[in-house]
């Protein structure tokens, strides 16, 4: 049951990722939107995946094991290259941070936590951060190439500081359940 349709999806997240970094270094704008539009596919297939494996009765422990951590090498991906290229920049760097130092803390807490036979379930909240993370990155990786869209970058930055909120109501939310 290793390679039902939901874990092929979520493994072909982190097969991309390659693939949306090398696309940063293509010195053009068609190369920006092949990546944002790669980010993209990929950020649906976390939808998918998951829906996929509950209608099809396809749950594994593989699977739930490895969507969020596809999830976070994904965002984490494109939070890298996005602050290397300049996308994020500034204040918007502190939202990044929040992001990457809560994606490691509980993958940490995670891993601790499997060493003692407790699992940690994802929550229906850090779903919706997951989703919060996926537009804001999206808006801001597409912004340039928006110009009729003149607001998709500020979009962006506001879903961006969304996400990094989320990111730590989840990541207290966790640590608290793993005291308690």
């Amino acid at each position: 049951m290793l390679l039902t349709l939901p874990n092929v999806l979520t493994l072909s997240r982190v097969a991309v990722i390659p693939l949306f970094v090398g696309l940063f270094f293509l010195e053009s704008s068609s190369g920006q939107w092949i990546a944002c539009a790669v980010f993209t596919l990929a950020g649906i297939t976390d939808f998918f995946d998951g829906y996929l494996a509950r209608s099809r009765g396809q749950l594994s422990a593989f699977g739930t094991f490895l969507d969020p951590v596809a999830d976070k090498l994904l965002v984490a991906s494109a939070l890298l290259m996005m602050v290397g290229f300049g996308q994020i920049a500034d204040l918007a760097i502190i939202p990044a941070v929040i992001i990457l130092c809560r994606e490691i803390m509980v993958s940490g807490l995670r891993e601790f936590l499997a060493g003692l036979s407790i699992s940690l379930p994802v929550s229906k909240l850090a779903k919706w951060k997951t989703t919060a993370q996926i537009l804001a990155l999206g808006f801001l990786m597409g912004a340039p190439g928006f110009p009729g869209f003149p607001f998709a970058h500020e979009i962006g930055l506001i879903l961006l500081w969304i996400a990094a909120t989320l990111t730590v109501q989840t990541g207290s939310g966790y640590v608290r359940g793993a005291l308690g």
